[in-house]
């Protein structure tokens, strides 16, 4: 029986969606069922990108929950972001990120650098 996939316009039909997804997730390439994934990976996507929004988090923020997440002080950031003057200044918002610590804050948590770096 063939499964008619349409747009998704409501959060039941959203819901239902993802149950599917999730069932057929493993599909082999080459199959319907991977075809049907490929279809409904893009409407959830749509949907998402119309009617979900997360809210923004500041750098500081995800800087502050990383080291809450690992049990990290302030002082074990010195190696990343210099002095314990400027990693203070850093993390009370007084100074801004810049691109270099920026990447070496990417490496150290494993994150996308955009994160640490303030959109305009």
């Amino acid at each position: 029986m063939k499964t008619l996939i349409k747009v998704i316009k409501t959060e039941a039909a959203y819901q239902k969606a993802i149950k599917r997804t999730l069932a057929i997730f493993h599909a082999e390439e080459g199959t319907p069922q991977a075809d049907e994934l490929a279809l409904l990976l893009v409407l959830v996507k749509d949907y998402e990108d119309k009617h979900i929004h997360l809210p923004e988090i500041s750098p500081i923020e995800v800087i502050k929950l990383k080291m809450e997440e690992r049990g990290l002080k302030a002082k074990d950031l010195e190696s990343i972001i210099g002095t314990k003057g400027h990693t203070s200044s850093i993390l009370s918002g007084r100074r801004e990120i810049t691109l270099k610590m920026a990447k070496r804050l990417k490496d150290f948590f494993h994150l996308p650098p955009e994160i640490f770096l303030p959109t305009r």
